[in-house]
């Protein structure tokens, strides 16, 4: 632990410090690149676990549109997982679908939980077009060995 060295700049330096980071925010804090035209079709992945949902808009090419949670709306613990929780994900994130041009969406469904009904009907009453619903949740073909029958 020696002693601490203080540096001291001129005032010169500390404006062109300020102009540098003046420019890095306008920079970062500049409007995303649009797309060009309204999206017509988009994809949308909802991955459902035992502890939680989340949804992930993305357009025809992949790129991320929008994504939510259930935990960033709120929800906390096992209530993550609820249909309910579904639901409220669904009508969140689709105001930014709409405004974005989305009408036919198709759905890929990944994992095990109760929401998965729930999702898939909130989005059908959210007034977009179910082009394709497809379940990719991974299924083991033999899975590990099983134990040994217990001898009493």
């Amino acid at each position: 632990m020696g002693q601490k060295k203080v540096i001291e700049k001129t005032q010169e330096e500390v404006l062109k410090e300020e102009k540098e980071m003046e420019v890095a925010v306008a920079k970062s804090s500049a409007a995303p690149k649009e797309h060009s035209g309204k999206v017509d079709t988009g994809v949308v992945y909802v991955n459902f676990s035992y502890n939680n949902t989340i949804l992930t808009a993305t357009n025809k090419k992949g790129d991320v549109v929008g994504w939510i949670t259930a935990g960033s709306l709120g929800f906390s613990g096992p209530k993550k997982a609820t249909p309910f929780a579904a639901s409220k994900m669904v009508g969140a994130i689709s105001d930014k679908l709409k405004k974005l041009g989305f009408v036919n969406i198709e759905v890929v469904l990944k994992g095990v939980g109760s929401a998965r009904d729930s999702a898939l009907k909130s989005l059908a009453a959210q007034g977009f077009n179910i082009v394709s619903i497809k379940d990719v949740t991974p299924i083991p073909h033999n899975g590990p060995r099983p134990p040994k029958v217990r001898r009493v």
